[in-house]
Parts: C-alpha cells; sequence; structure tokens
C-alpha cells in the first residue's frame, strides 16, 4: 500500500474515531441522566450512527468495514477485561460461597440451554455451533451494570447482594470458559471437523483451565519480580505501561493457544494485586485501576459504539427476527431465575437473586461480536439478523434490571412492614 494511501485511511479513521468518542459520550451522559448505565447510550448511539441509511444518509456506511476502527475495538475489548480483572478481588473469586458459586453456575447453565434450544428451534438448517454461540451470549451477568443497580437502590450491603455480586463475578469466569470452548470449537470445525469432536471439547475446556490456572499462578510469581525490577526505573509511566504490556502479552498467549484474547487479559488483571506494586504507591505514583481509567473511558467506548453499528434495524421488519428476539428474551430472562435454586442461606429472597442476575453486559457483548465475526464455510456463525436480535436482548435486560429488581426488593420488605 502507497503512502498516500495509508495517509489517506489514517486521515479518515481519525475523523470517525473523533466523532465515535464524542457520540459515545453524549450517548452516555443522555442515558445516565435518566438513571441508566452509560454503556446503553453507546450501544444506541452506535445504533443510530449505524442506521443512518434508512434516512437516505450513507456518508456513515464505511465504519462498519473499518480496519482500523475493528482493531481499535478489539484492543478496547482487551482493555475492558483488563479491567474487569483489576477490580476483582482474586481471593474472593475463590471463596465466593457455595450459594454464589451455585447460583453462578446454575445461571450459566440454564440460559444456555434454553438459548440453544430457541435457536435450533426457529434456525434449524443453522449450525449447531450458532445454536451455542446464541446460549452462550446469555450466559454471563454483568458485574458493573449489577452493582450499580444495588448501589443506586441502596442495597448493596444486603445479603441478596453479596451473593449476586459473587455469583456475578463467578459467571463472568465460567461465560469466558465457555466461550474459549466455543471458539475453539469453531477453529476446529473451519479445519474441517463438521461433527463434535468430543475429544476436542475436552482438550479445549482442560487448555482453558490449564491456562487460567498457569496464568494466575505463574502471573502472580512472574509478576512480583518483573514489579521489583521495574521500580528502580524513574521514567514516567512503568507503571502502566507494564500492566498493558503485561495484558497484551497473556492477551496474545491465549491467542496462541487457541483461545480469545479476552480470556489472557482478564486472567492478567486478576493477576495484580495492589501488593505487588505498593513500591510505585509509596513514591507517588497512582493505583492501576486510576490509571487505566483515561485510557479505557475512550478505548471501550469505541467496542461498544461498533456493536451498535452492526444493528441492522430493518432486520426488525420481520416477524420472524422480532419473534426470535422476543423468544431469547425470555429465555435469558427464565434462564436467570434458575439461579434462586441454589441459594443455600436462610431467609434470602429468591426471586430477588434471580432478577439481579438478569442484566447482561460487556461478556455478553463480546461473546455476540466474536461470533459475528468467526466464519464457518465462508458464513458468519451469528447472522446479522441474529446479532441483532442479541444485542437487542442485552439491551432490554438492562432496561428491565432497575424496575424488576425494585419491585423484587419492595415485595421482599412487605413482610417486614407489617
Amino acid at each position: 500500500m502507497a503512502v498516500q494511501d495509508v495517509s489517506e485511511l489514517v486521515r479518515q479513521s481519525v475523523l470517525w474515531l473523533a466523532l465515535i468518542i464524542v457520540g459515545a459520550k453524549l450517548g452516555g451522559e443522555a442515558l445516565g441522566r435518566i438513571g441508566q448505565p452509560p454503556v446503553l447510550g453507546e450501544l444506541l448511539v452506535g445504533v443510530l450512527l449505524g442506521n443512518l441509511n434508512l434516512f437516505g444518509i450513507t456518508i456513515l456506511d464505511p465504519l462498519r468495514a473499518d480496519t482500523t476502527l475493528r482493531v481499535a475495538a478489539e484492543i478496547g475489548a482487551i482493555l475492558l477485561l483488563f479491567e474487569v480483572g483489576v477490580e476483582s478481588d482474586l481471593p474472593q473469586l475463590l471463596a465466593v460461597g457455595w450459594s454464589s458459586l451455585l447460583v453462578a453456575t446454575l445461571g450459566v447453565v440454564a440460559p444456555l440451554a434454553l438459548g440453544c434450544f430457541v435457536s435450533a428451534w426457529l434456525h434449524p438448517d443453522a449450525s449447531w455451533l450458532t445454536h451455542l454461540f446464541v446460549g452462550g451470549t446469555l450466559t454471563a451477568t454483568s458485574v458493573g451494570i449489577t452493582a450499580r443497580v444495588l448501589k443506586d437502590l441502596g442495597r448493596a450491603h444486603t445479603k441478596e447482594a453479596r451473593i449476586i455480586l459473587g455469583a456475578a463475578v463467578a459467571d463472568d469466569v465460567i461465560g469466558l470458559l465457555v466461550l474459549a470452548v466455543v471458539s475453539g470449537l469453531v477453529a476446529a470445525a473451519t479445519r474441517g471437523k463438521t461433527s463434535l469432536p468430543w475429544i476436542a471439547t475436552l482438550w479445549i475446556v482442560l487448555k482453558a483451565v490449564l491456562f487460567l490456572t498457569l496464568a494466575v499462578i505463574a502471573g502472580r510469581f512472574w509478576s512480583q519480580r518483573i514489579f521489583a525490577y521495574a521500580v528502580r526505573l524513574q521514567v514516567a509511566g512503568v507503571l502502566l505501561g507494564i500492566c498493558i504490556a503485561f495484558c497484551f502479552v497473556l492477551a496474545g498467549i491465549a491467542a496462541m493457544a487457541g483461545l480469545a484474547p479476552i480470556v489472557g487479559a482478564f486472567a492478567a488483571g486478576v493477576v495484580l494485586e495492589e501488593v505487588h506494586y505498593r513500591p510505585f504507591l509509596e513514591r507517588g505514583e497512582r493505583r492501576v485501576q486510576e490509571l487505566l481509567f483515561p485510557i479505557t473511558t475512550l478505548a471501550v467506548p469505541v467496542f461498544f459504539v461498533l456493536m451498535g453499528l452492526r444493528v441492522d434495524l430493518r432486520g426488525f421488519a420481520s416477524p420472524a427476527v422480532v419473534g426470535f428476539a422476543a423468544l431469547i428474551a425470555l429465555a435469558a430472562i427464565l434462564g436467570k431465575q434458575v439461579c434462586g435454586l441454589g441459594v443455600l442461606e436462610r431467609g434470602v429472597d429468591r426471586v430477588v437473586i434471580g432478577v439481579g442476575m438478569i442484566p447482561r453486559g460487556e461478556v455478553g457483548l463480546i461473546f455476540a461480536g466474536l461470533g459475528g465475526t468467526l466464519a464457518l464455510a465462508g458464513k458468519p456463525v451469528l447472522t446479522p439478523a441474529v446479532f441483532s436480535a442479541l444485542v437487542l436482548v442485552i439491551m432490554l435486560s438492562t432496561f428491565l434490571t432497575p424496575p424488576l429488581l425494585k419491585m423484587a426488593f419492595e415485595r421482599h420488605n412487605k413482610p417486614e412492614a407489617r
């Protein structure tokens, strides 16, 4: 490619990036003012920009295929999962309690099974991997959205909240394992293995578990030593640079192992603990979460806007697509109500637990986004119509959770008021 062509490509891409960043912030502000998570505003801005052609405005159509923006979105997704990992407490992950673990397991298995059933019923000609991707998209509860709703309701310190948040963190990890397995099966299928490869499936599961285990153990061992040497450097930005490099290295190793890069990014975040880089804090550096904040607030919205851009509203003119979205939404909501059966403690409202697990978010969108980019026999695993329906379901689950959770808590408190 000629230098002039590269310059033109960069010039267009940076203008698109400027538009996306400003649009994401305006959308986040608008939704935040009505009590909704900013991520919904970013998605809606993407949907709006991606469907301006319905009004005869086609100038933004190239955004969907812009390679630079796609790379920026992938980096945003990697940094997002790294940030989620950094904010996760490893001891808390390992000690979420039996109730949280059972709630998380049921909250993965039930939506996965229901999603696969609905997909197979309405799209019998599609690959079984498509059904698996649809079900997998419904598995993970959004930790961030759930925590925000509980905090806004003033219920963050209740027993139900502790179980919900512990389960949400745990099912994020399980959801990432499901993603690793499903993406690995798609890779196997592209090599000509169209039947269900049980041995290959078990190997992918084992590989994903081994990767996360070794990444955490080895990462904790090496990160302490790396920071011990790095603290001798006085150049500005050493801590942030090492952390992001560590994230990218583990993401790259995960990709080379046949897993999704975000699995490695999440593992890198979980590994990092404040005690490892305490010498940096003692000399006046900020915590990793604070250092990441300016970067993620710019990079992550690009991912969500591009997810929204890929939603084609024309698909919802079809009753079949609307019916599919409605049934998948029902599967997503009912699947999480099974979670209440996993609560072992007495005096806990199981309805509150089930409702609190409803909102999907980052991992679900990443799952759907990956399914839209992976291909089988030259066709995407998730067609544009199916992808659009899944994004709509994820958004709907987030919109419904605050009022439903408020009603569930009020129902829980009525007997006490008497």
